[in-house]
């Protein structure tokens, strides 16, 4: 019985370990044990619409705790998504059904926390909008931060569906 439950602790634990390229860090608090507090620069590409890119800052709690993986970030990130190529959106991004789909997640604490980003598709303006936010077993936090990424110029015709 505990060999299974040590199985399942560890399956969950690894697979919902999605990483980001880490693009930079600075030191926030010094630690006399282990590494210090940081904040991490990371970058991901929306993997449902190509031509997408975000970056996320995120806390990174140091220490001991933090050395072994068992230390909890907080729940402070910053996100801005930026179009870096050309954009196609499929059909069921464009006709709203995959509103609040996650995009990115990555384990905050050893067991119960996430940080995540989903997407929404704001059809009026031809703007995709990104929210960040953690979330724990029992209680999430209200921390949260939006970007907005705009698919076309004043001046360019709407996007069309992918076929």
């Amino acid at each position: 019985m505990p060999n299974n439950l040590i199985k399942i602790v560890l399956l969950i634990f690894f697979s919902s370990q999605l990483h980001a390229e880490t693009l930079g860090q600075v030191s926030t608090k010094f630690r006399v044990l282990g590494p210090n507090d940081k904040i991490i620069i990371e970058a991901f590409d929306d993997p449902a619409v190509s031509g997408v890119t975000c970056y996320l800052s995120r806390a990174k709690t140091g220490g001991v705790g933090g050395a072994m993986g068992i230390a909890e970030d907080t729940s402070d990130a910053s996100i801005a998504c930026r179009q870096t190529g050309p954009v196609n959106l499929s059909c069921d991004i464009l006709n709203l059904s995959r509103n609040g789909e996650e995009v990115f997640k990555q384990r905050t604490s050893i067991l119960f926390k996430t940080m995540q980003v989903v997407r929404f598709y704001d059809a009026r303006r031809h703007t995709l909008v990104y929210m960040t936010y953690s979330d724990k077993l029992v209680d999430g936090s209200p921390k949260n931060s939006i970007t907005a990424v705009p698919l076309f110029h004043p001046n360019q015709l709407p996007l069309q569906p992918l076929q």
